[in-house]
């Protein structure tokens, strides 16, 4: 807490009272919560932020925007594909078991991690070229 304080240019008491989950009188500004969020990089913190939105949270990781990085998307979405239309039994019947939707949802966070990861190495690549 005193790290993240200092790395805010935050008074240590300030900051402890608006984190405090039952202080009603301070809280975090938007700013002051863009900071924590960005200084932390707390899980925890971004899944309790996301969960009322029924969102999720994913911080891609940078692949080679190569030509075999993109055919390895494609495989991975070719893969997904037939995965998903092998579900068809859990779609007719519209009864889907704990293992079949652990399986869509691993293709599918498969699938995002793929795509995000290869569009942040675009954009790093893009960023390297134009600071030359």
């Amino acid at each position: 807490m005193t790290a993240l304080a200092l790395d805010m240019v935050i008074d240590y008491d300030t900051l402890q009272k608006k984190l405090k989950h039952d202080e009603e009188r301070r809280w975090l500004d938007p700013d002051e919560l863009e900071e924590v969020i960005r200084l932390t990089a707390n899980p925890l913190l971004l899944d309790a932020l996301m969960r009322p939105a029924g969102m999720v949270w994913y911080k891609p990781e940078a692949a080679a925007p190569t030509k075999e990085a993109l055919l390895a998307v494609s495989k991975v979405l070719h893969q997904t594909g037939l995965f998903v239309s092998s579900m068809h039994e859990g779609a007719a019947d519209n009864v889907w078991e704990p293992r079949e939707v652990e399986c869509l949802e691993k293709h599918g966070a498969d699938v995002i991690r793929a795509v995000l990861g290869i569009m942040a190495g675009a954009r790093e690549a893009m960023e390297a070229r134009q600071d030359d």
